[in-house]
Order: C-alpha cells, then structure tokens, then sequence
C-alpha cells in the first residue's frame, strides 16, 4: 500500500515550504517598493474611522527623574484605551517621541514601560516614550480588570478578535494599528514633543506592530523591530508561533517577512536578533536578516540597516537602541 499523507499539518507545511510569494523582493527596489507596500496594507482591510482621542489624564507623578502620565483616550468609536508617556523630568524643549510596542505578554504595556525594560530606559536616556496595549493584552485583556470577561477559555484572544474582525471585513492588526497612531497623533501635540522626530520600537508581537506601525505611518522615521525577523515558513507553519495578531488574510500570498522589513528602506532600521530566541531561531532569523540586508542594498541603503546579534534569548538587550534612536532623530 503506498503511503499517502493524512496530515493537515503536513499539507500546509509543504506547501508553506515550496510557496514562493509573488511580490517577493526580485532585485528592482524602486519599481517593487510602491506596489508592494499598497498591496500589503490593502490586507489589513477597513480601518477604523479616526476619531477625538478626548484625553483625559487619570494620574501624573515623577520619580528617579521620569514624569509618567497615565491618560484614557477614545481609539475608536466605542472603545478606549489607557496610554502611558514617560518624558525625562529635567526635559525644557521639545524631545523626540518613541512610540513603544509591548510583546505577546499578558501585561502588556506595563511590562515594558517600568522596570528595566525599553519604555523607560529609552525615556531616561532623555527621548519621550508612549505605549498603549494591543486588544487582547494588558487594560485590552478582555479576561482581566477592569473587564472580567474570561468566555475564551484557553483560547487565544488574538485568534478569536481575528475571526471576528475577518468576519467584518478588518483585520485585529489594522485595528491596533489605527489606535496606535490615535496615541501617535495625540503625543504629537503635546508640548514636550517635536512632531518631526517620532520613532518606534517593539519586541515579538511587538515587533510586528512596530514593523506594520512605520509601513503605515511615515512620520515613524526610524524603527527598532526587536525579536521578530524569521520566515512564515519556519516560524509560522513549522513552528505554529503566530496569532491573529501578527497576519492579514493572503499576506503570504504576496511577501514574506524579510520583504515586509524590506520595504522600510530606505528609513533607519536597528534589527535586534538573539542568539538563544526560542521563538525565533537564529538560523531562519539571520536567513530573514540577509534577505532585508539584499533589499536594503538594492535600494541604495545599506547605511541605514542595522543589527544588533546579542547572545541574549527572546527579549531587549540595550544595546544600541539609545544611540541608534539619538543619531537618526537628532534633528
């Protein structure tokens, strides 16, 4: 008897590895860059409407030279969300602004925006920084305070936002992204902000949004995409380590995720890989890295690609971020 396949698994893992996207990065940046990315973000499907973020600030205090405010702003019509913004507290003019993106970590902005982690490092090394949480994670957690909706289960609620935005017609990531840039437009008229040197940074499922964030918003002039450069093939369909959050329906229809860094060239971008990533391992990590290195080059700006290879595992190292972030929103 001949031995046939009865695995889905198996199915969609051979064809993952045999599928070549047909707007793969083929060697000609300027014709390839324009066309790309609108066909890419057409995938996120309808976004919200923008909206009057109504700011209203819960809580302000500083402490070991950081003034932390604590603000609910409308992101959409019918819903809300808490944003934080860390500013240096001896700060007198107007400072650069990084928009931070937190992980796939339950939560959320908290994690990076305290501590030793990004969101306040990057504000104590003198830049303004402002988060709020992706649906499904932190305030956003719909199982957790102030929400006390715990229907999934053990399921994710990425997937399931996922199937219900799909359903609509919208996509959860084109849906977190347009709330990123409700806060990004908000912290852009605050008076300690310039407006002209705004950047982003993320780690894992915040990589991608820190990623998608600059791929739709071009005030975002330099990117910091840290633990998030694999291939779908690998980490995706071999490894199952995605969620709704981090796709739109046919994505890899069109590109991959090295062509997705690529088509952020020529702006500056610091690519943080760690040696011991159990998500994203460092074999299809670097593979990933090389291919947006050749796109970079194609398109004249192999100056403005940075890596940092840390021995760490998944998560921010410092680094480089305090002088990548200073040399390229300096002025």
């Amino acid at each position: 008897m001949s031995r046939r396949n009865t695995s889905p698994y198996e199915l969609f893992l051979r064809t993952a590895r045999a599928h070549r996207p047909r707007m793969a990065f083929s060697g000609e940046f300027a014709e390839w860059q324009p066309a790309t990315r609108d066909a890419v973000l057409a995938t996120l499907g309808d976004s919200p409407a923008p909206v009057d973020p109504d700011p209203e600030l819960i809580a302000e205090l500083e402490y070991d030279g950081i003034v932390e405010q604590r603000w609910l702003i409308d992101v959409e019509d019918g819903l809300s969300a808490y944003a934080y913004v860390l500013r240096p507290a001896a700060a007198t003019e107007r400072r650069p602004g990084i928009l931070c993106w937190a992980g796939h970590d339950g939560d959320g902005k908290n994690t990076i925006m305290a501590g030793d982690e990004y969101g306040r490092r990057m504000a104590a090394a003198g830049f303004v920084t402002f988060a709020i949480d992706w649906m499904g994670r932190g305030d956003l957690d719909d199982n957790s305070k102030p929400n006390h909706r715990a229907l999934a289960g053990s399921r994710d609620w990425c997937n399931l936002y996922y199937l219900h935005a799909t359903m609509l017609g919208s996509t959860p990531l084109g849906m977190n992204l347009a709330h990123g840039r409700v806060l990004t437009d908000f912290v852009a008229t605050l008076p300690y902000v310039d407006p002209h040197r705004l950047g982003v940074m993320g780690v894992s499922g915040g990589g991608t949004l820190a990623l998608w964030s600059a791929l739709a918003d071009e005030r975002l002039r330099a990117i910091e995409i840290i633990c998030y450069s694999d291939l779908f093939a690998d980490f995706g369909y071999r490894d199952l380590n995605y969620c709704g959050l981090q796709i739109t329906p046919g994505l890899f229809g069109l590109v991959d995720v090295p062509d997705l860094q690529g088509l952020l060239a020529p702006r500056p971008l610091l690519v943080d890989i760690g040696l011991n990533d159990d998500c994203f391992r460092i074999e299809s990590a670097m593979a990933c890295h090389r291919q947006v290195r050749s796109i970079y080059e194609a398109a004249g700006a192999s100056d403005a690609l940075f890596l940092d290879l840390h021995p760490g595992g998944h998560g921010w190292q410092p680094g480089q971020s305090e002088q990548f972030f200073t040399d390229h929103l300096a002025r």
